[in-house]
């Protein structure tokens, strides 16, 4: 098996233990908790599905950018919850509900809410976008959707394990994480820098800051759901990214190195918010 082999399986392993760690610790009820709650599930489709969408598609519109990086942001702006950001939100709210559900409903509804936002955006988007239902499905399904089936029903079977279990794999998945993230940052890297310049840094500075502050104000009055918004709406699947966006432009060899520049520029972006969301929590009195 090659390097580029090894890196691919670390990341879809990592990914996997990540979602799984979550589901040891959560319940069927939590996972659907946001069909619940229709004004939240309502406020959280409007500002991931369609605010967010739409000011990707205004800004690649007017402002000229590189083409691959306004194909990134356009497929990033339609994709749904990455399976690794529940780990950042948990550590940040004392509601956890709330992240299991989001993380549930986006990815029960992807297969649905990803081909009309692409027609929502076509109207305003330069470059014309289709997308085939079923490929989204198979990766939402094997990164999130399976992993958290398998994890719930050893919570049923075996809670006790599971409780022990959960912090494991959580710590196994992060490591391959970055034993994955590192080389491909690294092999990337020149491909990367070839894109800054012409308005990109800029253009995924507004798109991050635009979705954060997007899901902070739709979050409404609770500080837990503005934080778990907040950085759902800022934050995409780059899988689901990549496969849109490949599927679309087979001949743009720039959308991965894209949307890896987008990982960073948005992680660095989304730090103030992160620290300022940790300091709140520490304020804030225990649930009760």
């Amino acid at each position: 098996m090659s390097i580029a082999q090894l890196v691919r399986v670390a990341l879809v392993l990592s990914v996997l233990l990540i979602v799984l760690s979550v589901a040891l610790r959560c319940t069927p009820r939590a996972v659907t908790s946001l069909f619940r709650n229709p004004s939240l599930l309502a406020r959280s489709l409007l500002s991931m599905n369609v605010l967010l969408p739409l000011f990707a598609a205004l800004m690649v519109a007017v402002v000229e950018l590189r083409p691959a990086i306004e194909i990134a942001l356009v497929a990033l702006s339609i994709s749904p919850v990455p399976p690794f950001l529940p780990r950042k939100q948990l550590a940040l709210v004392a509601d956890q509900e709330y992240v299991i559900g989001l993380l549930g409903a986006s990815s029960l509804l992807a297969i649905v809410l990803a081909p009309l936002t692409v027609e929502l955006v076509g109207a305003l988007s330069t470059r014309g976008f289709s997308l085939a239902p079923l490929a989204i499905a198979k990766i939402v399904a094997v990164t999130v959707l399976v992993p958290f089936l398998f994890g719930m029903i050893v919570r049923r079977v075996r809670p006790a394990f599971a409780e022990r279990a959960s912090p494991l794999a959580d710590r196994i998945g992060i490591v391959l994480l970055l034993i994955a993230i590192v080389p491909l940052i690294v092999k990337l890297w020149p491909a990367m820098m070839s894109l800054l310049g012409s308005g990109t840094g800029l253009a995924i500075i507004a798109f991050t800051g635009v979705g954060l502050a997007l899901g902070h104000m739709l979050g409404g009055p609770d500080s837990d759901h503005q934080t778990v918004l907040a950085l759902a709406t800022a934050t995409r699947h780059p899988g689901v990214a990549l496969t849109i966006a490949a599927g679309n432009f087979p001949d743009e060899s720039l959308i991965a190195p894209a949307l890896m520049l987008y990982l960073l520029v948005s992680a660095i972006v989304s730090a103030p918010y992160v620290r300022w969301r940790q300091n709140l929590k520490k304020r804030l009195p225990p649930a009760a």
